[in-house]
């Protein structure tokens, strides 16, 4: 059995992004902060912690959602969402999900649009990029950020459309450090 939980479902109920679990048949939980959705929870993603237990899900997929969390600069925020995510994901667990391309006019158009997320923004929760600290302009969130995420590889990795930027990110536990 594969637990996917679909975050921000709306009206949705596809998964747009294949995962290596692809073939196995999903039980999918939706989630969304609007009732008349129909949602199997309803949920407001910026009150952490979410409503899930720990290591509970092999995907959590997010269509279109993640840039309405948060705000912009807001770094506590950002690592507390992500977080999130990397809690209620299996070892192993995988990030599915699209974000407007950041030179897309909706990225910033879309009044409702609080922050832009970009393969760079990535960067930051993988630990092994963390090796480049002091080596180039990268931040160290290590205090704040104890997840890990592999952000590239065979597996991971990013795709552009016109419209939006799909990713495919794989929770590593324990954590690379």
């Amino acid at each position: 059995m594969r637990k996917v939980l679909l975050i921000g479902a709306g009206s949705k109920r596809s998964l747009l992004v294949p995962t290596p679990l692809k073939d196995v048949e999903p039980v999918i939980t939706t989630l969304d902060i609007e009732p008349s959705h129909r949602t199997d929870v309803v949920w407001d993603l910026n009150n952490c912690p979410w409503p899930f237990e720990d290591d509970v899900f092999d995907e959590v997929h997010a269509y279109e959602v993640l840039e309405h969390l948060g705000q912009q600069g807001d770094v506590e925020a950002f690592f507390a969402h992500f977080g999130e995510i990397y809690r209620i994901l299996k070892p192993g667990g995988y990030l599915a999900g699209s974000v407007p391309r950041h030179d897309h006019m909706w990225a910033w158009g879309d009044p409702s649009h609080r922050r832009i997320i970009t393969e760079g923004t990535f960067t930051f929760l993988d630990q092994t990029a963390y090796e480049q600290v002091g080596k180039t302009t990268m931040s160290d969130f290590r205090s704040i950020w104890k997840g890990d995420f592999k952000v590239g590889g065979d597996v991971c990795g990013f795709q552009m459309s016109d419209v939006s930027m799909y990713f495919l990110i794989q929770a590593q536990k324990p954590a690379r450090a």
